[in-house]
């Protein structure tokens, strides 16, 4: 199962634009940085994605800041594309999720994308 498509469909019809294979199309390169297919995550929302979520659907987001001089590797970034498993949006001093859950868990680790990535790789190997 393709999770961009799914959550594409249900956004546009929350929006009431028409569920077409072209719709979901040319919004998924609308609102995902990864295009590409992925069975598991893949989720990080593009600046206009980010806008209609938040404006558009009033979709509940939660804000978890970075920690200062913490910088936002390439490494975290494919951690974050792997492990976060609902829509999410990066800027330059924070990350903003869908899920709850997910809220929860990056605030345990006090918004430190790096370690929260390298956790979560670890304990997949065991």
């Amino acid at each position: 199962m393709n999770w961009k498509d799914t959550y594409t469909k249900i956004f546009l019809k929350q929006a009431e634009v028409a569920i077409s294979s072209t719709n979901i199309k040319l919004y998924s390169r609308k609102w995902w940085q990864n295009i590409r297919n992925k069975d598991i995550g893949g989720l990080r929302l593009t600046d206009e994605g980010f806008d209609f979520c938040k404006n558009t659907l009033d979709l509940k987001m939660y804000e978890i800041p970075f920690p200062k001089n913490n910088p936002i590797t390439t490494e975290t970034i494919i951690f974050l594309d792997q492990f976060i498993t609902c829509p999410y949006y990066l800027s330059q001093k924070s990350i903003f999720v869908t899920d709850e859950k997910k809220s929860m868990e990056l605030h345990l680790f006090s918004g430190d994308l790096q370690k929260y990535g390298l956790t979560k790789a670890i304990s997949r190997y065991d």
